[in-house]
């Protein structure tokens, strides 16, 4: 981190106090320079959200190489969510720790395993289990669907899942068959809002200790709250199933 970058976020977390900071820091051709950003999140204290606004002028004035925030009266240490969202943005993350000063920058590894993430709603979710899982295992790429947390609770909501499978290239079929993927409701909810990868008589996830055996059939899911697991698809999850679907490039 250069100097004269390091006291600006320095100079920016001292006058957020005790809101978090954010910002960005831009290649401008062969220098670098911080670009200070509000932080729009509800609540502020606890978490940061840079509006998208923001984030296309400074795309304006020059390339996004890195994302910076401060934790207030805490470590540099990064949380669950910012690991997650460092995986998300592909981009490196500084974390200052304030009044401390000190500074901590993760980068993205590219690889997070499937199993025993934590939860962190648009980030490591259910969604998101299943689109790494169709990544890895058969080379399908999806867009990087916003999502509220909560957004399950209302019926004036859109129900996502039945709202945007076909547009994600997945029809619904009766029977699952490995690689599909199964929609549940879990909980009190307006609309279907968990999924999972059906996996059949085949728990194997390549690299992976599932820690599960049996004749199956399994699930991998991704439960709020829960790390991320392999389970046995059967008795309550099949009384939660609304949907099951299979993409059109399925192997």
């Amino acid at each position: 981190m250069r100097k004269h970058i390091l006291n600006a976020i320095h100079t920016h977390a001292a006058a957020e106090y005790p809101k978090e900071c954010c910002g960005l820091v831009l290649a401008v051709g062969r220098a670098q320079k911080y670009f200070p950003c509000r932080n729009t999140a509800t609540e502020p204290n606890e978490e940061f959200r840079i509006a998208p606004e923001e984030y296309a002028a400074a795309e304006d004035a020059g390339e996004v190489v890195g994302i910076v925030h401060s934790h207030p009266d805490a470590t540099s240490r990064a949380s669950p969510r910012d690991l997650a969202m460092c995986e998300a943005t592909s981009l490196p993350w500084h974390i200052v720790s304030w009044p401390e000063g000190d500074l901590r920058t993760i980068t993205p590894s590219g690889g997070t395993p499937l199993l025993n993430r934590p939860f962190v709603h648009g980030a490591w979710d259910c969604w998101q289990v299943c689109a790494d899982w169709y990544q890895r295992e058969w080379g399908l790429g999806f867009e990087n669907f916003k999502r509220a947390d909560g957004w399950w609770e209302s019926k004036d909501n859109t129900s996502l899942y039945e709202a945007n499978y076909e547009a994600a290239g997945f029809i619904r079929v009766d029977k699952p068959q490995r690689g599909d993927m199964i929609v549940m409701e879990v909980g009190r909810t307006a609309h279907p809002n968990h999924a999972g990868i059906y996996l059949g008589t085949d728990p194997v996830l390549p690299g992976e200790d599932t820690g599960v055996f049996g004749p199956g059939p399994f699930l991998l899911h991704h439960l709020y709250g829960r790390p991320s697991e392999v389970i046995v698809f059967g008795g309550p999850w099949l009384e939660r199933t609304r949907l099951v679907l299979r993409h059109c490039d399925a192997q």
